[in-house]
């Protein structure tokens, strides 16, 4: 049995509930039901109960809880039934099998992971995992001494995607990519990116331009491979987000939906690699993403600049 240490909160994100209770394999509904009431986490009560008939994951167990109010460490492990909460990060080391750092604010990314990563404990980062060229340069680092280090957003292993990689073919050359989601590109655009690239077979990026404002995001890609595609993030449309590929032959749209599949299955493949000592992930796949993110807020913050991710590498 995996002991697996869990890091929360940021802002709107409730993931340590979640992502615990599915691996636990249960969960106190009246608490998470607390935990809806006073952070807004719309849909983790419906989508837990809907599956509780498939909650737990073999060979692994949330034991460890740290976030940065004990209180609400306490909360959320009473929740989701996680038995010990810590003071500390670095108190988790020595005690778990690997780490999930569980917030999704990346500029605390590097802070928050570097205790696990200079002790070798192998670590699981929620998106994105770096919005600076300095960050992810950092991890980037790390992973070339090889150190363990896995990180995604749930789109790249949505039921939307998968459904959807059998069809591809049959579009033939594929020509334009348009994807569109709510919310803002820093925190969410990764969402789309991630199961675009995902679709796409992880093609590379080599050139991002934004071309509107933050809220009412438009960035246009470049892939190495020919295609083109605008990813449109906006903050006051309503939720969902669909991709759309159009190719010589025929066109293809992919809803994702399925936050519990994707969770699930995000999470499956988090321990599979914690199991095997190795991301099963290549995070090259990682970097080429979050890259194509990176440069997106660096084409906004200089105006619409043509970035050439080459030039970063």
């Amino acid at each position: 049995m995996l002991n697996i240490g869990i890091i929360g909160m940021s802002k709107g994100n409730g993931h340590p509930y979640s992502w615990s209770a599915i691996i636990n394999g249960d969960y106190k509904a009246a608490l998470i039901d607390q935990a809806i009431q006073m952070y807004n986490y719309i849909g983790i009560s419906q989508y837990l109960a809907a599956n509780r008939d498939t909650l737990g994951i073999d060979g692994a167990k949330v034991t460890h809880i740290w976030t940065q109010d004990r209180k609400i460490s306490e909360h959320i492990a009473a929740a989701s039934m996680i038995d010990n909460v810590v003071d500390n990060l670095e108190d988790m080391i020595g005690k778990v099998d690997g780490v999930l750092l569980a917030r999704d604010d990346p500029e605390n990314h590097v802070a928050m992971a570097r205790p696990f990563l200079d002790a070798d404990v192998p670590l699981f980062i929620d998106k994105p995992l770096a919005i600076t060229w300095e960050d992810l340069d950092y991890f980037s680092k790390q992973h070339a001494k090889g150190k363990f280090l896995m990180s995604c957003s749930s789109m790249r292993y949505s039921p939307g995607n998968q459904s959807a990689r059998v069809q591809l073919d049959s579009v033939g050359k594929i020509e334009l990519v348009v994807v569109v989601g709510k919310k803002d590109w820093r925190k969410y655009a990764i969402h789309y990116l991630e199961g675009m690239f995902s679709l796409l077979g992880d093609p590379k990026a080599v050139a991002v331009k934004h071309i509107t404002k933050s809220g009412k995001d438009i960035a246009y890609i470049e892939f190495e491979n020919g295609i083109l595609a605008t990813v449109h993030v906006f903050m006051d449309i309503a939720p969902g987000g669909e991709l759309n590929v159009y190719g010589q032959k025929g066109n293809l749209q992919v809803v994702h939906g399925g936050a519990y599949t994707s969770f699930r299955s995000t999470l499956v493949e988090a321990i599979r690699s914690f199991e095997q000592g190795k991301s099963r992930l290549d995070f090259e796949k990682t970097r080429n993403v979050i890259s194509t993110l990176i440069a997106g807020q660096e084409s906004l913050d200089k105006g619409g600049k043509t970035i050439l991710l080459k030039e970063h590498f």
